[in-house]
C-alpha cells in the first residue's frame, strides 16, 4: 500500500480550507478548531455516566461480520455506564458507534461550535458519538450516507487509515455494500498482501488522532480505525454540496443496504461467497490494468 501522512494545520481559513481541500475532496486535520470548545476539558467519562449511564447502547465486537449478520447489527446491548465502567477497568474489544447522546443529554449541544464557516449542510439534529475501548477495530468501510465528516478525537489516541472511494476496486469492496473483503487489522505492522495482492497499488492517507484532532473526511472515504487506547470522538456530518452526491447517498442508504440486507436473508451463505468472489475478480481486473 502506497501511504502518506495527512495533511495538519493548528487553524485554517475557511477560504484555504474550501480551496485545498472541501473543493479538493482531500482529508485534513485541524489541531485548534476544538480548543475553544467547552467540550475539550468538560466531556469526560464521569461526565457522560452521569448524564446518560442509564441508557441501553448497542455494542460490537471485532469480529467481521458473519454471512447471516444484518448491517450495522450489534453483538450484545448493555447500559452506557456498565459499558465505560468496562473500559476505564481495562482494555476491552467493544465500540459504539452512531449513538446520538445528544438526544439523550441536549444541553451537550452547547459544549461545541458548529463550523459551519468551513462546511455548510451540517445536519444538526444527528451529531454522533464513537466510543471504543483499547485494541477495538472499526473494519474498513465507507460511511452510507455520503455526508462529510469533521470527526474530533476525545481522549485516547485513534490509527486511522483512509482511501478515496476510486481506490474500491485495489481494497476488494464487496458489491451492494460499503465493506472491503480485505483484512486491514494490524495494517501497520503486516498488510496480507500475499491474499489480497491488489492492495499494494491503492495509495492510503494515515494519521495518529490525539485529544482535540479534528479531521475532514470528504464524502465517501473508506476508513479503517484502531483504537490504541480507550477514548471517544464526535462526527458532526454534512451532506455533499453536489445534486449527484446527494442522490448517490440516498440510494445507498434505500436501496443498496435495503438490498444487502434482503439478500442476507434469502441467501447467506451464497451472498457471503459470492460478494467476496466478485470483490476478487474486481481487484484481478484493476491490476491487469494497471499492467497492459
Amino acid at each position: 500500500m502506497q501511504l502518506q501522512s495527512i495533511d495538519r494545520v493548528e487553524n485554517i481559513t475557511p477560504e484555504e480550507f474550501r480551496k485545498r481541500y472541501y473543493e479538493r475532496r482531500k482529508p485534513l486535520i485541524v489541531t485548534g478548531l476544538s480548543k475553544s470548545w467547552p467540550a475539550f476539558e468538560k466531556w469526560t467519562w464521569d461526565y457522560f455516566k452521569s448524564l446518560v449511564g442509564d441508557k441501553t447502547v448497542g455494542v460490537y465486537n471485532n469480529e467481521r461480520a458473519g454471512a447471516k449478520t444484518l448491517v450495522n447489527g450489534a453483538d450484545d446491548y448493555i447500559t452506557f455506564g456498565k459499558y465505560l465502567d468496562m473500559i476505564q477497568e481495562g482494555p476491552v474489544q467493544l465500540r459504539i458507534f452512531l449513538f446520538n447522546i445528544f438526544q439523550h443529554a441536549p444541553q451537550l449541544v452547547k459544549d461545541f461550535n458548529w463550523p459551519d464557516s468551513l462546511i455548510k449542510g451540517f445536519l444538526k439534529k444527528y451529531p454522533m458519538l464513537f466510543v471504543g475501548g483499547a485494541g477495538s477495530i472499526a473494519h474498513m468501510h465507507y460511511d452510507i450516507d455520503l455526508s462529510h465528516i469533521l470527526h474530533t478525537q476525545f481522549i485516547g489516541r485513534k490509527r486511522v487509515l483512509l482511501l478515496e472511494n476510486s481506490q474500491s476496486d485495489f481494497i476488494y469492496r464487496m458489491p451492494m455494500t460499503v465493506e472491503s473483503a480485505a483484512s486491514f487489522v494490524n495494517w501497520s505492522e503486516q498488510l496480507d498482501e500475499q491474499r489480497y495482492p491488489a492492495l499494494r497499488y491503492a495509495k492510503a492517507y494515515t494519521t495518529v488522532l490525539e485529544h482535540g484532532d479534528s479531521m475532514f473526511m470528504p464524502s465517501g472515504y473508506w476508513h479503517h480505525m484502531e483504537y490504541l487506547d480507550g477514548g471517544f470522538a464526535m462526527s458532526l456530518r454534512a451532506l455533499d454540496q453536489s445534486i449527484g452526491g446527494k442522490l448517490n447517498g440516498l440510494y445507498h442508504i434505500a436501496g443498496l443496504r435495503s438490498m444487502n440486507n434482503l439478500l442476507i436473508k434469502m441467501a447467506p451463505e451464497w451472498w457471503y461467497h459470492y460478494k467476496r468472489r466478485v470483490a476478487n475478480e474486481r481487484a484481478e481486473r484493476a491490476m491487469r490494468k494497471i499492467h497492459a
